[in-house]
């Protein structure tokens, strides 16, 4: 019979040359100059997602990340992993490449060219200073044990590389566009690893435009702060607080996108769920005792430019229109019915979500490999030796803010220097 070649083409193959799979390459190389790492993607220009995030800006990471910060996967793990590689480590990796970072609002954190470009590019030449090879337009076919029992055969479109490690950062389903199509799953599932199933996250919601239709048409392209509740029939409510965005086929903005992935995953659990929007900072009984209050100071000002006061005319108007409520009327000759049930949807109003936009508007996705079938330490598998996996194909999900990025250099880190032990 004839002898079956022991001899390795490299001691790592990543697959997936995003935000995870780069990082994965630079930490590896650094940690284990000696290593052999050779990064493969299937499209000839990587990196698309980068250069779509953040608006074009890309925002690396968050002044503040927790584990509380994530959904997904068990908190006690993303929690070792986030302290393995924490914010300052990653503001220092990046300034390392040559990106100086600054704050922004809620804690986000933007290059200060402001061009995700320069992120991108940082990457690829840090990649290349490490010492490890980029070989695009290798779309990965299959990933398999070597006949030999050492190492694995993973086949691209370009032939076969064999390597001793495998570590996947092939993503999610988001953003199809930039090459995520979910090949990763298929991989790891032919290792026996559990996908939970996915969802879209971070993508704005469609609202049922049939029930909408009476209250919705002046509103498109009007922003305001919101409290959003995610109501099910098995849980405690989700809280989101933020700004929303009303657009010509439902809701987005900041608030709608963190919401979207609680509503999504009742769904997909087969649990009913609502949205439930508070358009004021304050709860009914408060509010009900501030218009009272002001009614008795101002008798005969109109309810609509009390409201107006309060929210974005457009919106005001709506919720006029959706409770029946002439903008005409006083305050002083407007029933209690009518002002409860007006401060009622104020503070609690229902929005008739149908669905979302789809995995080509997501962010992120939710679901992916099961968390409990890696180890924390290496973010190696736990069934399959030498197979690892990094970023948004694990089971992990970030809120908006930077902290989806965080998660990708974070698992890059422990996976990349562990292959010094190894």
């Amino acid at each position: 019979m004839p002898r079956v070649s022991t001899r390795l083409d490299a001691d790592v193959v990543i697959v997936g040359a995003g935000a995870a799979g780069l990082a994965a390459g630079i930490f590896a190389r650094r940690a284990a100059p000696h290593l052999r790492v050779i990064v493969v993607d299937g499209a000839h220009k990587p990196g698309a997602k980068i250069l779509v995030s953040g608006g074009s800006r890309c925002n690396v990471t968050n002044a503040v990340v927790t584990d509380r910060d994530y959904n997904g996967g068990r908190s006690t793990i993303v929690r070792r992993i986030l302290r393995a590689f924490p914010v300052e480590a990653t503001v220092a990796f990046f300034r390392d490449l040559g990106v100086t970072l600054h704050e922004e609002a809620h804690g986000k954190l933007f290059p200060d060219s402001h061009r995700a470009r320069d992120v991108l590019d940082a990457l690829l030449q840090g990649l290349a200073s490490a010492g490890a090879e980029l070989r695009p337009g290798h779309r990965v076919r299959t990933v398999t044990r070597r006949e030999s029992g050492t190492g694995f055969d993973v086949v691209t479109a370009r032939g076969p590389i064999s390597c001793g490690r495998v570590v996947l950062a092939t993503g999610g389903l988001s953003l199809p566009k930039t090459g995520s199509d979910g090949h990763g799953y298929a991989l790891a599932r032919a290792f026996g690893h559990t996908i939970v199933p996915t969802t879209p996250a971070l993508v704005p919601l469609c609202l049922d435009q049939d029930a909408s239709a009476a209250w919705r048409g002046n509103l498109s392209g009007v922003s305001h702060p919101v409290h959003l509740r995610v109501v099910s029939d098995a849980q405690r409510p989700t809280h989101v607080d933020g700004a929303m965005l009303w657009t010509h086929f439902g809701v987005s903005g900041p608030a709608v996108l963190d919401a979207s992935r609680h509503w999504l995953r009742h769904q997909i659990e087969g649990r009913t769920a609502s949205l439930r929007a508070n358009l004021l900072s304050d709860t009914f009984e408060t509010t009900e005792a501030t218009w009272l209050s002001h009614a008795l100071a101002h008798p005969r000002q109109q309810v609509g430019t009390t409201l107006a006061a309060l929210v974005p005319a457009a919106v005001a108007d709506a919720v006029l229109a959706c409770v029946h409520v002439s903008r005409d009327r006083t305050l002083a000759d407007l029933p209690r019915e009518d002002r409860r049930l007006l401060l009622h949807t104020l503070t609690d109003w229902p929005l008739p979500i149908t669905g979302s936009r789809g995995y080509s508007y997501a962010e992120v996705t939710a679901g992916g490999i099961d968390l409990r079938e890696i180890d924390p330490a290496t973010m190696a598998s736990r069934l399959a030796g030498g197979l690892h996996f990094v970023g948004e194909i694990l089971d992990v999900d970030g809120r908006l803010g930077g902290f989806n990025f965080q998660w990708a250099w974070s698992t890059a880190y422990v996976c990349g220097t562990s292959m010094a032990g190894e």
